[in-house]
């Protein structure tokens, strides 16, 4: 989906490399997820149940200008 790949892309050049490693290993489980769901989540439609993917999803957005909706 290309507007996931304009969201992770400039996330993995800008903000992956200084991760934690255990938030890099949760954006590779992130990445395994359905694109439809990690849409959804970026565009703050829903949150994931998972606590771990909240987490790094909630850095994603804190970190690509994704603005919040009202």
């Amino acid at each position: 989906m290309l507007e996931l790949d304009l969201v992770l892309l400039p996330f993995l050049e800008n903000v992956y490399p200084g991760l934690e490693q255990a938030d890099k290993e949760r954006y590779w489980k992130l990445l395994e997820c359905e694109d439809q769901d990690m849409f959804v989540w970026f565009m703050r439609r829903q949150d994931p149940s998972d606590p771990e993917l909240q987490r790094i999803v909630q850095i994603v957005r804190d970190n690509t200008g994704i603005p919040q909706t009202p």
